[in-house]
């Protein structure tokens, strides 16, 4: 079995042809950056291959062990976490002033989909550092930034976010975990679950940014307040003073995502109270916290791809070993490999363009959010991260169900010996499982952009989204190629399905809006595809003008041509069914009474 090799030739594609690389690097602050990317990336791509890859399988097998709160990860993590760290990958997006390298937020793209298709299960740790400092960093006092992201971006310690409660579950309204002030500190009291990475043996210590309510906090989420909550104290000269008061109470035995360990932790429950510090204003917690549960959405839609194209890549990988069965269209009884046949050419087609699909949003998101940060006129800025708001729950949404589609077309492509754990390929499948429930489901995801995207602001970002893609479609209609006008008519379909599903739905809220919710999920699904497809058009845009300019990667680009058109033919076509999901099909969901979900285990009279 081969081992992961990271596609840098498409990332490439994406980054300077899609999401605009060339334009982020000419951002204030990024001039320097252009010349280290692709250096950049093949260094993390040879990290990737003959560091984590390496470690996927076994760390699975063996996983994480608990034993009197301790946790022990698999072997040769810790190792593996020390060259991470050393390397200086924690920092790539962070200030220098920090100990970070201050590159774009684009880069985090490729690299996050290198570390999490070799081993995701090492992935998850290294993922919540990035939006701890992110939330330090943007509403952290002076002293809070300068005592924790340094030891954060180097390594030595390890973020986590801690939302979750056993009755609370999703809804963190009811979050009930307590912060009583004494004196400069609080004592936070309480337990929380599912904590990705919450105790393990990789950094010495363990930040926990905390969801609590203080004393007089109002009730709903308007009374949620962050801290800081240090598995071990610092000392002011940053060395580690007393083992603070959380401990973890066991680990999650898992389907998948073996080697990361996922604990219930106490707060409070040996000596009275866990030291924690505050972080900003009081009850504004779950706003800062959405720092990074948006970070961390967009990381595990990157997840799920990255999943998905390990798989992708171990079922090509197999398709063109294994032999069997003869050709149908042939008198020959010679066997042939499985690649050569239709059926099989198709799941792999399939996956491949919907990986690339998924990609290409996923760095333009990306790119955006440096935009949105960075770009010198304010105008720009406020489009941008409107953009982005919009694109985050599409992102972590539609890149998450889509990429368990892919692993289980990848699995499918093994036939029963898919099925086999040997192959590797059953672990993407447990693994990616995942992806989307955490960090919000699919579900959650939906509510967000129906409800805080579209409905809020009265679809204003969504129709200049939908209005952008339409203008685009505008320009490549004229183009004299078969595949692109095929590309184009499909795309402005699509785009018109997503439109009137938009306005519809924006229309049934005001009068019932359990109807304008019902079908939320194919609404994501829809702008997925849609804005999936908007980004292989762009692709097949870009790819006939190298054809046309006789590029010496002339078979690059055809190939992207012609993934593009399988795109506009096989997925954009799902638009339509997706439209009228939702439109026709959303009073039907309420439709049918509680009572008659109840098995009738009596058998009819008979007359």
């Amino acid at each position: 079995m081969a081992p992961y090799q990271a596609p840098l030739r498409d990332m490439q594609f994406a980054l300077r042809e899609l999401a605009g690389l060339d334009q982020i690097v000419a951002l204030p602050g990024f001039e320097e950056s252009g010349d280290v990317i692709n250096a950049i990336l093949e260094e993390a791509a040879t990290f990737a291959s003959e560091v984590l890859d390496p470690l996927n399988q076994s760390g699975d097998k063996e996983g994480c062990t608990w034993r009197d709160g301790e946790v022990t990860t698999p072997k040769g993590f810790k190792e593996a976490y020390a060259r991470f760290a050393q390397a200086g990958w924690i920092g790539l997006p962070v200030p220098a002033e920090y100990g970070g390298q201050g590159l774009p937020q684009l880069l985090l793209g490729p690299t996050l989909e290198m570390w999490n298709a070799a081993n995701v299960g090492f992935a998850n740790g290294p993922l919540l550092n990035q939006g701890a400092i992110e939330a330090i960093e943007l509403e952290g006092s002076s002293e809070q930034k300068e005592r924790y992201i340094p030891k954060l971006v180097s390594g030595e310690w390890m973020g986590t976010m801690c939302l979750t409660e056993p009755q609370a579950g999703s809804d963190l309204a009811a979050v009930r975990t307590k912060a009583v002030p004494q004196d400069d500190h609080y004592l936070i009291s309480g337990q929380k679950i599912f904590i990705t990475f919450g105790e393990h043996d990789l950094a010495e210590n363990i930040v926990h940014l905390v969801l609590a309510r203080l004393p007089d906090a109002p009730e709903g989420t308007k009374g949620i307040s962050m801290f800081i909550v240090p598995k071990f104290i610092p000392n002011a000269d940053g060395s580690l003073g007393e083992r603070n008061d959380v401990y973890c109470a066991g680990i999650e035995h898992k389907m998948g995502l073996n080697a990361n360990p996922t604990c219930t932790l106490n707060y409070g429950e040996r000596k009275g109270g866990a030291i924690g510090y505050l972080v900003g204003e009081p009850n504004r917690g779950l706003e800062y916290m959405f720092i990074m549960m948006n970070a961390a959405r967009f990381s595990v839609g990157v997840q799920g791809y990255a999943i998905a194209d390990r798989a992708y890549q171990r079922a090509l990988e197999y398709a063109k070993e294994r032999v069997q069965s003869r050709d149908v269209a042939s008198r020959s009884h010679d066997a042939m490999r499985i690649i050569e046949h239709p059926d099989v050419r198709r799941m792999l087609m399939t996956m491949k363009a919907q990986l690339e699909a998924m990609r290409a949003l996923s760095y333009v998101t990306a790119a955006a959010l440096d935009l949105a940060n960075r770009h010198p006129n304010e105008g720009v800025r406020k489009e941008k991260k409107a953009f982005v708001e919009l694109m985050i729950p599409v992102v972590k949404g539609w890149c998450t169900e889509t990429a368990q589609e892919v692993a289980s077309t990848a699995l499918q492509v093994f036939g029963g010996m898919g099925y086999i754990e040997e192959t590797g390929i059953a672990q993407q499948y447990r693994d990616v499982r995942i992806t989307t429930i955490y960090e919000g489901t699919t579900g959650i995801q939906a509510l967000d952009l129906v409800g805080r995207k579209l409905i809020r602001d009265m679809g204003s970002t969504a129709t200049a989204v939908i209005t952008q893609m339409k203008s685009f479609t505008e320009t490549i209609e004229p183009l004299e190629n078969a595949d692109v006008k095929v590309i184009a008519a499909a795309l402005k379909t699509a785009i018109d399905a997503l439109a009137e599903t938009s306005q519809w739905i924006g229309t049934n809220a005001i009068g019932d809006v359990r109807k304008a919710f019902a079908c939320s999920v194919p609404y994501l699904r829809l702008w997925g595809i849609v804005a999936g497809g908007w980004q292989m058009a762009r692709a097949a845009q870009v790819a006939l003008q190298k054809i046309d300019a006789n590029d010496p990667e002339a078979d690059f680009y055809r190939a992207k041509l012609t993934t593009a058109r399988f795109y506009a033919d096989h997925i954009l076509t799902q638009a339509a069914s997706l439209r009228s999901q939702v439109i026709e099909g959303a009073a039907d969901v309420m439709s049918l009474p509680e009572s008659q979900f109840d098995l009738d285990r009596k058998a009819a009279a008979l007359v």
